[in-house]
């Protein structure tokens, strides 16, 4: 089964599927794929309709399957230096190269690879594979999927979520917050600086308040945190404004991000950031320009997975790992989503998050392997 995964890798790499553009190439070649191995296929798309996620079953129609989770879209290679084409797989020293081989094409070929067998296996319950759009952009393609099964009244009750963990289980993790704030002032001439509202001297006031924030966060960790850090952490991504150095600059733009590591902290950063911008920034940039504003959208809000004791996810891949330590991390994925539907959610798959995201991204051949021994004992349990 390892030349069939390498051979489903090989074609998932090629689809450039950069969360800015369609997968639905790759989501219709998937399609035909299970569906030639008598999987029954649904596919759930966004607005536009050029994004689509799709859910797979093979065996019964009834509840208390397992889902094996992936997302389809990559992070672009824009500015990296790869050292040969990222969307062509390559091979060396038993490494597999290529923008998602580890990140995380390598776990869906795995679960691909094993529907032949699925479809001769007689399951006694379902088993199912289910992809989604743009969970690097905010995980907006889950919840859109999620919709949709629960709409069809279809309740699983497992999903292991295959993102890089080295194949060690991960039952928890911070969730993600993705900000973008909008600050307009009032342009002018670089001599006059009272006469304008500088929005760029007011973003990086702005930021001084969001590193006040981080800050206080580090105090309101819990003494039990089980993550690392301990705290909910603050990042600021992007800060955008300005033309020339003679103009006052009356736009400017901050991307920032925070991971809760507990929920309250959602609500602890919005009212500090909202009333430090409402109450301090803008009545003294209205005291020039009435017009002035601070805007802040929230591009993504996911939710964290919450650790499960003695969860049925976490016992069942203890078992098919061979493994008896759980840990958890700080990056997020689309775990916690499927846990909010009371399905019993971990994380497991192969590759190093290490490699994720970078030029020449890879997944190990034995990665890949130690992920098919995994699924291969999954269908000795659940076949008839």
């Amino acid at each position: 089964m390892f030349d069939q995964t390498i051979q489903i890798l090989d074609k998932l790499i090629s689809f450039p599927t950069i969360s800015s553009d369609s997968n639905l190439a790759l989501i219709d070649w998937v399609a035909d794929y299970v569906a030639g191995h008598g999987a029954h296929v649904e596919i759930s798309h966004d607005a536009s309709g050029t994004k689509g996620n799709l859910f797979a079953t093979f065996g019964p129609m009834i509840d208390g399957g397992i889902i094996l989770s992936g997302h389809s879209d990559v992070v672009p290679t824009t500015g990296q230096a790869w050292s040969r084409d990222a969307f062509t797989l390559h091979e060396s020293g038993g490494l597999y190269y290529g923008r998602g081989a580890c990140d995380m094409k390598g776990f869906i070929a795995c679960a691909l690879a094993l529907a032949p067998q699925l479809a001769q296996a007689g399951l006694s319950k379902p088993i199912h594979i289910a992809l989604s759009y743009d969970e690097e952009t905010g995980c907006l393609g889950a919840p859109v999927m999620l919709a949709a099964l629960a709409a069809r009244g279809l309740r699983p009750g497992i999903c292991i979520v295959g993102e890089p963990t080295s194949m060690r289980l991960i039952n928890g993790h911070k969730g993600c917050c993705e900000m973008h704030t909008v600050l307009g002032g009032l342009e002018g001439h670089s001599s006059m600086p009272a006469a304008g509202v500088n929005a760029a001297v007011y973003a990086a006031r702005y930021i001084g308040q969001l590193m006040e924030i981080a800050e206080a966060l580090k105090a309101r960790a819990p003494a039990d945190s089980p993550f690392d850090p301990p705290q909910t952490t603050l990042n600021v991504g992007r800060l955008a404004a300005g033309v020339a150095t003679n103009v006052i600059p009356n736009h400017a733009e901050i991307d920032w991000e925070y991971r809760p590591a507990q929920p309250d902290d959602i609500a602890f950063v919005k009212t500090r950031i909202n009333d430090f911008a409402n109450n301090v920034l803008l009545p003294e940039m209205r005291a020039t320009h009435p017009g002035a504003s601070i805007e802040t959208r929230t591009i993504a809000e996911v939710v964290g997975l919450e650790p499960e004791t003695e969860g049925a996810a976490q016992k069942l891949v203890l078992a098919l790992t061979g493994a008896n330590t759980t840990a958890t991390v700080p990056f997020g994925t689309e775990a916690g989503l499927f846990a909010a539907q009371g399905i019993s959610t971990v994380v497991c798959g192969p590759g190093d998050i290490a490699q994720a995201h970078k030029p020449d991204e890879f997944v190990s051949g034995e990665q890949l392997r130690q992920c098919l021994n995994m699924l291969e004992r999954l269908l000795a349990r659940v076949s008839a």
